[in-house]
């Protein structure tokens, strides 16, 4: 029987580009790869393309994640998902603004039906995301330790709430918004450009999230007691 002139055009598969794509997928994920991700997924719920009900588990499943495989289809179906070999530019270039030292690159806080608590002496990292569902968050930098100038809190309250506070000398911006919730950014500039800045977004849904300056507490005052301690 002769070949059908289909059957004759029709492409070989080919078993490198199925070895590579299967190698791709099984990379393991970084946290930058699930920051992503949580990203895109933070911007999808404030467009209205999720409900929080939808956020909720594409967030779990998105921390629970170990490859890049796992990753992918969590924002296949978003118009700002990005493929799998796109990541690894991302990881790349996270590493590269990663600060050396310190507690690392950043810190997730998550309370789902429970709280969770960053306050005391610690050492500030770069990003810090906050995740709360039915809980409640509280991150007190007042008597933290600045290592670098910039701070992003990623905050998402989802019938929650989510409290920051932060030294009244430092720069405080916001990007974000409520939807059915609160999301209240006390904003203030500082007159030192050296001083810290913290930029808090996010989206807060029949939840909120807050975030002001904290009387009395100045980041002067700690590199003071830095010193004598050092």
């Amino acid at each position: 029987m002769t070949d059908s002139p289909l059957e004759k055009h029709r492409p070989e598969t080919r078993p490198a580009v199925k070895d590579a794509e299967a190698a791709g997928v099984s990379v393991r994920a970084s946290d930058a790869d699930r920051d992503r991700v949580a990203d895109i997924l933070r911007e999808a719920l404030a467009e209205g393309r999720l409900d929080a009900e939808e956020h909720s588990e594409r967030i779990d499943a998105v921390y629970r994640a170990k490859t890049l495989g796992e990753l992918e289809p969590v924002v296949r179906d978003l118009p700002a998902g990005r493929s799998t070999e796109q990541a690894a530019p991302a990881s790349a270039e996270y590493r590269a603004e990663a600060p050396v030292g310190g507690t690392g690159a950043k810190d997730n806080l998550v309370a789902i039906f429970s709280g969770s608590t960053r306050k005391g002496r610690f050492r500030v990292p770069a990003k810090i995301n906050a995740f709360a569902c039915f809980g409640g968050i509280e991150i007190d930098l007042t008597d933290a330790v600045f290592e670098q100038q910039h701070l992003q809190i990623n905050a998402t309250a989802i019938f929650g709430g989510i409290e920051i506070r932060v030294p009244e000398n430092v720069t405080l911006r916001q990007k974000g918004a409520g939807i059915f919730g609160g999301f209240d950014i006390h904003t203030a500039e500082s007159g030192d450009p050296n001083a810290p800045v913290v930029l808090v977004e996010g989206a807060a849904v029949f939840g909120g999230v807050e975030a002001k300056p904290k009387r009395g507490k100045r980041i002067r005052d700690l590199r003071d007691r830095m010193r004598k301690e050092l």
